[in-house]
């Protein structure tokens, strides 16, 4: 099965690019971003903070199923509704490093919209660890149940 959100990571570079278009108003597919309560069920976190606002920051919980919480956090560089979100992203007491992410939100008509995630790690090798993971496949589905989440909401 192929997989919706396309991750392009260029050999020996420390960046990725990740895109996905959705079958969302851009609106919609921003407030997912941004609202609390829609983070928690598509991310499967629980938002701890977030000030959605230049210089504000977040930190977000998740706990797997044997009970271990793990903490990510950042601070927001800038923040233009529907537009972008500039931000830091740290996975707490990991050795993977602080990224910077670039979202870019894009209206491609009345009903969908693409969201492009442009990421800056430390170092190849710091990316390179995060590519590990089952990274392409778990941001995949978890963008799929955004999908899934939002349509409902409308």
């Amino acid at each position: 099965m192929e997989l919706k959100t396309k991750v392009n990571a260029e050999e020996g570079k420390q960046d990725l690019v990740i895109t996905r278009e959705f079958e969302l108003p851009l609106e919609l597919l921003f407030k997912a971003y941004v609202e609390p309560e829609i983070i928690e069920q598509w991310m499967g976190t629980t938002v701890l903070h977030l000030d959605n606002k230049k210089h504000g920051s977040y930190l977000f919980e998740t706990t797997d199923p044997k009970g271990n919480k793990y903490r990510f956090n950042g601070t927001i560089h800038e923040f233009i509704p529907d537009q972008t979100i500039i931000r830091t992203f740290e996975f707490e007491n990991t050795q993977h490093g602080v990224q910077l992410e670039f979202l870019e939100f894009e209206k491609l008509t009345n009903h969908t919209s693409k969201l492009t995630i442009h990421s800056i790690y430390q170092s190849p090798e710091h990316r390179t660890q995060a590519l590990k993971m089952p990274f392409a496949y778990g941001l995949s589905m978890a963008h799929d149940r955004l999908q899934t989440i939002v349509t409902n909401l409308k």
